[in-house]
């Protein structure tokens, strides 16, 4: 199977509060370079990304910028795209720039990841962007540890956390977030929206994360 031409929305438009830092976490440094860098470093030494997307809060944007142009390789360029107030407006909105290449059928795979997860590494990225090429989407998962429900009585076993990246084709991940566009609808995360308004949603296993499936629960 050929490379995916494959376009990466880097997620950075969070904050610091839960770290108690003064600034976006993302800006914060980890051995010496800014959190948003490590992850750059890790998509673009894909040879088949083509295209980077950087959604910034509007007061982050000249420090985003700075930090994104410092690491990026040379001859590669980042679009930067100023996010909205909750995750899936940030997201719609990083879509936008990708939407004439998508439909005119140049980019096979879109990847979301948040920039905030500067640890996940190249094999974990090529394994969620060809399991998304081959079945229509695919995400990262771990387990978690089991829950007691409120009444006590029993034990909820076989929870798994959402991580990213998360990776669906690009046509069908353009056409959920229009549609859910249309219709108002705010999803939780990216797989939230594209299980809502796609099909055939297949959630896989890169490298040491369990089979997941029915994660997500039907509107």
């Amino acid at each position: 199977m050929s490379d995916p031409r494959t376009a990466v929305l880097l997620l950075a438009a969070g904050a610091g509060t839960r770290v108690g830092a003064p600034v976006n976490k993302v800006l914060l440094p980890l051995r010496g370079t800014p959190v948003l860098a490590w992850s750059l470093r890790t998509i673009l030494s894909l040879p088949y990304v083509e295209r980077l997307v950087v959604v910034a809060r509007a007061a982050d944007v000249p420090a985003v910028r700075e930090a994104t142009e410092e690491h990026l390789p040379e001859g590669r360029t980042a679009d930067l795209v100023v996010g909205g107030e909750v995750r899936h407006d940030s997201e719609w909105r990083g879509l936008a720039p990708l939407r004439d290449s998508i439909h005119a059928g140049d980019l096979d795979v879109v990847v979301v990841h948040d920039a905030a997860r500067p640890l996940a590494g190249p094999a974990l990225f090529d394994a969620t962007v060809r399991a998304a090429h081959e079945h229509g989407g695919a995400i990262p998962v771990r387990p978690q540890p089991g829950l007691v429900t409120r009444d006590g009585d029993r034990h909820v076993h076989g929870l798994v956390g959402v991580q990213t990246p998360q990776a669906f084709r690009a046509a069908e991940l353009l056409d959920a977030y229009a549609r859910a566009d249309a219709d108002g609808f705010t999803g939780t995360d990216t797989a939230s929206c594209f299980a809502t308004y796609a099909t055939n949603l297949t959630i896989t296993v890169p490298e040491d994360v369990l089979l997941a499936e029915r994660l997500l629960t039907p509107r």
